[in-house]
């Protein structure tokens, strides 16, 4: 394979938020997250093994151009966190957020009934912390569901991945 050829098949793979521009329903972040949201989720390593299981509730709040998030997460190991996101609908569209353990601002978009969501994350391993940089895909599915793909990378080298299923509670 040529490099002009690898080069072209490497950005044809690569997403774009506006590839999801004309799918359904529509991802609307404040809406689907405002209120109680149910999660369940896995963490996989870079050859594929699940290294972790969770759950996680999810307490969202509107006011104005801001929602919070509170996530409390426990773990299959009995670890118990929480993360509470506070994130700004910008006058564009986008967002931009803030949390504990995130590295500086997050940043995403939603096209359609997809939201790109961007950030460096501080992990603890053992006795160390680790950045991560974050690259999060979910999905609108329906009005109760949604789902979540992310990648998490160390010097632009994938070192793991992340799944969630979402479930809007009544």
């Amino acid at each position: 394979m040529t490099i002009g050829v690898f080069i072209w098949v490497l950005v044809g793979c690569s997403s774009s938020i506006d590839d999801y521009k004309s799918t359904t329903p529509s991802f609307n972040l404040f809406e689907y997250f405002e209120g109680d949201v149910k999660a369940w989720g896995m963490v996989q390593d870079y050859t594929g093994q699940q290294t972790r299981r969770f759950e996680v509730v999810i307490v969202g709040t509107v006011e104005g151009n801001v929602i919070t998030l509170d996530e409390d997460f426990v773990f299959d190991d009995g670890e118990v966190q929480n993360r509470v996101w506070t994130i700004t609908r910008q006058d564009d569209g986008s967002y931009q957020g803030t949390a504990g353990d995130v590295v500086g601002i997050a940043t995403g978009s939603e096209e359609g009934n997809a939201l790109n969501w961007v950030y460096d994350l501080n992990v603890e391993v053992g006795d160390s912390t680790y950045v991560l940089t974050l690259d999060d895909w979910l999905f609108r599915q329906d009005e109760k569901r949604a789902f979540n793909l992310t990648s998490m990378k160390k010097f632009g080298v994938e070192v793991g991945r992340l799944s969630i299923f979402f479930e809007k509670q009544e």
